[in-house]
């Protein structure tokens, strides 16, 4: 992949259109970018990853902020790069999202974000010659063709120093997901989870298995009534059922009999009950037969009282509405003198003349309704005039009050200008102030460190001491062990001789005078046991040696890093620096809320013109609506002044007329009343005295003794034929077959043999009801016991299977019996991170001078935690494996350049992508002695002389005198602009 032009237009601190062009910068393989801090170097790179991905790396792609502030309203925001991949030369311009202005109208409005892919020259097979307008379709077709998502790329491409200075540093975890990022093991992490969810699935269903085999043991326990033991719980489970069995076979003998004596207790106690009931019935028919010929006379008088109520009900209506007529009669005419007082100077008059009366005054009334609702109007126009009058003060002073404000409001506004400038300010300065109390903050740390690191090699010095001193002691042991079994050697192989064998020195059988040592003898075994003591010994030696050059390592380290520093000037220097960072922070946080304050207030002065503006508009025209209004009510006055004569208004005239009129008419109607009521009295007087003579009735009086209410005529009615039908009924009772022989006199005892049959069917209620418990627990228990024993046979080799899966997931997931205590896709990156130390070792011992080499470590961590992603740097000088958190800035910077381009080729073969031909590499060179600088820059001219284009960022002076071809970002408030300086 190789850059030829970039393009960037209201993007970042650029406001206006810059041109790079990267075929003038990489003529000479190498070129510097450079400027002053903030004014866009960084932002080049982002607007590079934006154009071919659509996100910016880093913290900077969560804000999504793109466009520049400064930009015209006009000016499109735009990213426009050519570059070739894989031999196809393509241009892609982007656009993001962000706010515009309308083009008609007030607001804002989103402009939505657009990519165009188009190819220069020849069109590649499968795509058109228009090219690819989809911002979906860009984005797949450019990671097809570079090879790498846009983490890789970032990593690769935009090489950020910083991320791996921090990676030397980092914890397992930490690198584990950075190199997740670049090497794609998100399948093995899917084999991982999928062993975990399989795994906890098998859990879950084993323990629900074994919940539910305690549920089942609990339930036959409580049915048992007994507790479950914890051992042996089949032959329990048998015991439980033949006891259960035995219990049954008793309940069923003890139920027959019980039930069998219950049945003839039963039969005695029915056969009594029905002969008892039969002498009950005979002395009831007896009793009432004697009851009804007693009341015989009394029934006669009954029926002849149901007789004349019967003739007295035809007459009864009549004479009701008689009287009926006669109280409307009289309330008429009781109406019809309240009405003739009401109207004395009428009170005379027919019904005729009084409608006719009645008429004139209605019309006389009717001629005045138009001047009621003229009256109606006035009295709301003259409320309408107090209002428009309030209205139009209250619009006075509310113009004085906002023109009061608004000669305030100026003054305010710089004041708060003034602010918002000083809070920007140290907004600006904030981040530089961090930077330096952090620096503080790891020299004063280093400071404090100093005293402890001396007191580390001074026991370093003496442990070396130490270990020398028993080293050559043992040593010493060693050989005068050795030398006394020189001495003896020959006695030692005298004493193994024996006649008639075979000397293994010399052969003969014969041994004349073997040696002998008067001293004693040396065992072999003491010899080699010397031996390992003195090993043991070295290597404590070399161990020791080994830990005093890196403390002695470490302490020069920090002596170097300090320089003239101390602990008190550094704290001193670090409060100072913190309580500029607090002013700082103090004044940078009021920024947000002095902006909103200040726009806020620039938005009140505006409604606030608009609002007196309005007020003062608002007072002329009421002003002039209450000088119309008051000459419509003066005309309006003189109208109603005339019509309303001796009354208080017009409307009070009008309703005297229609309450008169409607008097008129009252009194007419009564009249008429009066005299239709006394025409319907006479007529009823008449149809009452043809009625009394039908019935046999004398008078009313009489007519009204013999009446009855209906309900007492029922009642004496039902009452006789009830009286009857109890007659016949009981003769016809004593008539039955069954009641022959029976004499109201005979007695028999029903309630002995009640008891009996009582006590007799308790007893049998109850054996019945234990059998039933009886019979109902044995079935439980049996087929609970049939359940149980289903699920322990069954729960077995669930058991087998996941203590199987189990141990596996633990060995995938780096637990368990991992030794290395490593995850299947820690153990894939641990792999691809062992690759990148060989490539970055031949770098970094290049850099170094053949000092220093990365170690890749795949042990266990401290106290079981993972590994497999350790990463130590070999020190050649001392012959260590150390940790790269003490490599020095300097150091730190030349391995975190090796591992950045050690990953670069790695992911490059890795993916299977195209040749990367520009690198980008950030800050950094700053902490390089001049003689490393030269080393670095000897790597970067190998780099450009494999055909790569290397574009270094970078504020260090040297630098502009080592390469002369530089891209310098200038700022200014106007947004910051681009130049190239070529060679």
């Amino acid at each position: 992949m190789r850059l030829h032009r970039l393009e960037v237009a209201a993007f970042g601190p650029y406001a206006g259109r810059e041109v790079v062009d990267f075929d003038a910068l990489g003529a000479d393989g190498l070129f510097l970018l450079h400027g002053d801090t903030g004014a866009g170097k960084t932002t080049l790179l982002d607007a590079i990853a934006f154009a071919l991905f659509g996100t910016v790396p880093g913290a900077r792609g969560e804000v999504k902020r793109l466009r520049c502030d400064l930009a015209e309203p006009d000016q499109v925001t735009e990213v426009v790069l050519e570059l070739t991949v894989q031999g196809q030369r393509m241009r892609i311009a982007r656009n993001p999202e962000y706010q515009r202005p309308k083009r008609r109208g007030e607001g804002m409005t989103v402009q939505q974000a657009k990519a165009v892919l188009n190819w220069v020259g020849t069109v590649p097979a499968g795509h058109v010659a228009e090219g690819i307008t989809r911002i979906d379709d860009v984005a797949r077709t450019v990671e097809r063709l570079i090879g790498m998502t846009h983490e890789q790329f970032f990593q690769v491409v935009l090489l950020p120093q910083g991320e791996f200075a921090r990676f030397l540093r980092a914890s397992t975890a930490e690198r584990e997901e950075l190199l997740e990022r670049l090497f794609g093991t998100e399948r093995f992490a899917c084999v991982e989870d999928w062993f975990a969810n399989l795994r906890a699935e098998r859990g879950r269903e084993l323990q629900a298995r074994q919940q539910s085999l305690r549920e089942w043991v609990a339930r036959f326990a409580q049915v048992a009534q007994q507790e479950a033991p914890e051992e042996g719980q089949a032959e329990w489970v048998e015991e439980v059922l033949a006891e259960s069995a035995e219990r049954v076979a008793v309940a069923r003998e003890r139920e027959s009999k019980a039930r069998t004596a219950a049945k003839t207790a039963e039969a005695i106690w029915q056969e009594n009950r029905t002969t008892a009931e039969r002498i009950r019935r005979v002395r009831t028919a007896y009793t009432r037969l004697s009851a009804i010929a007693e009341q015989a006379e009394q029934r006669a008088e009954w029926a002849e009282e149901v007789e004349a109520a019967h003739r007295a009900a035809g007459v009864v209506a009549e004479a009701d509405l008689l009287e009926r007529r006669l109280a409307q009669l009289a309330e008429a005419e009781a109406t019809e003198a309240l009405r003739a007082r009401e109207v004395p100077d009428a009170a005379d008059g027919s019904a005729a003349e009084l409608r006719a009366r009645a008429g004139g005054v209605r019309e006389e009334a009717g001629a005045l309704a138009g001047l009621v609702a003229e009256s109606e109007q006035q009295q709301r126009d003259l409320v309408r005039r107090e209002q428009l009058n309030a209205a139009v003060e209250k619009a006075k002073k509310q113009a004085e009050e906002f023109a009061a404000e608004l000669d305030s409001a100026p003054e305010k506004v710089a004041a708060l200008r003034a602010e918002v400038t000083a809070a920007a300010e140290a907004e600006a300065k904030l981040d530089g102030a961090r930077v330096r109390v952090d620096e503080l903050t790891t020299l004063l740390r280093d400071a404090d460190e100093l005293p402890k690191a001396r007191q580390v090699v001074e026991r370093a010095r003496a442990t070396v001491s130490e270990a020398v001193d028993l080293h050559q002691q043992a040593r010493q042991h060693r050989l005068d062990l050795r030398e006394r079994r020189l001495d003896g050697m020959a006695a030692e192989l005298a004493a193994g001789l024996h006649a008639g064998e075979d000397c293994p020195v010399c052969g003969a059988t014969e041994h004349p005078a073997p040696a002998k040592h008067t001293g004693g003898l040396v065992d072999p075994e003491d010899e080699r046991r010397a031996e390992l003591v003195e090993q043991q010994a070295d290597g404590r030696r070399e161990k020791a040696k080994a830990t005093l050059l890196e403390a002695e390592n470490r302490l020069t380290a920090l002596v170097e890093r300090l320089g003239e520093h101390t602990a008190e000037t550094l704290r001193t220097g670090l409060g100072e620096a913190r309580e500029l960072v607090a002013s700082l922070s103090e004044k940078a946080g009021r920024k947000p809320a002095l902006e909103t304050r200040l726009v806020t207030l620039e938005r009140n002065i505006e409604q606030l013109t608009e609002r007196r503006r309005t007020a003062e508009r608002s007072a002329v025209e009421v002003e002039t609506e209450v000088r119309g209004l008051t000459e419509r009510l003066a005309e309006r006055e003189r109208r109603l002044d005339s019509a309303r004569g001796e009354f208080s208004d017009v409307a009070a005239r009008r309703r005297h007329l229609l309450g008169f009129a409607a008097r008129l008419d009252a009194l007419a109607e009564a009249r008429l009343a009066v005299a239709g009521a006394r025409e319907r009295r006479d007529e009823q007087a008449k149809l009452v005295e043809e009625a009394l003579r039908a019935k046999g009735f004398a008078d009313l009086d009489q007519m009204r003794a013999a009446a009855r209410p209906d309900e007492q005529i029922t009642k004496l009615e039902n009452s006789l034929a009830d009286a009857k039908v109890m007659e016949e009924t009981e003769r016809r009772a004593l008539a039955e077959p069954e009641l022959f022989g029976i004499s109201p006199e005979d007695e028999i005892d029903v309630a002995a043999s009640e008891e009996a049959a009582r006590e007799t069917r308790g007893e049998a209620e109850q054996a019945l009801v234990a059998l039933r418990t009886a019979t109902t627990r044995h079935t439980d228990l049996t087929g609970l016991a049939a359940r149980m024993t289903s699920m322990m046979a069954d729960l077995a080799p669930v058991e087998e299977r996941y203590l199987e899966l189990k141990a596996l997931a633990e060995v995938v997931n780096g637990r368990g019996q991992n030794a290395r205590k490593m995850s299947l896709r820690s153990y894939v990156l641990a792999a691809r991170l062992e690759e990148v130390a060989v490539a970055a070792t031949a770098r970094l011992r290049t850099m170094s001078q053949g000092r220093y080499s990365f170690v890749h470590s795949d042990a266990a961590g401290a106290r079981g935690t993972r590994g497999g992603l350790g990463l130590d740097v070999l020190d050649d000088y001392s012959g260590t494996v150390r940790p790269a958190k003490t490599l020095s800035g300097g150091e730190s910077f030349l391995a975190s350049l090796s591992l950045a381009l050690g990953l670069a080729d790695v992911v490059a073969a890795e993916t299977g992508g195209a040749l990367l031909d520009t690198l980008f590499i950030d800050e950094g060179f700053g902490t390089l002695d001049a003689e490393t600088l030269d080393i670095v820059m000897s790597i970067l001219d190998e780099l450009r002389a494999g055909g790569r284009v290397v574009g270094l960022v970078s504020h260090v002076e040297e630098l502009r005198q080592r390469i002369p071809t530089r891209l310098r970002v200038r700022k200014a408030r106007t947004g910051s602009t681009v130049e190239i300086h070529a060679a």
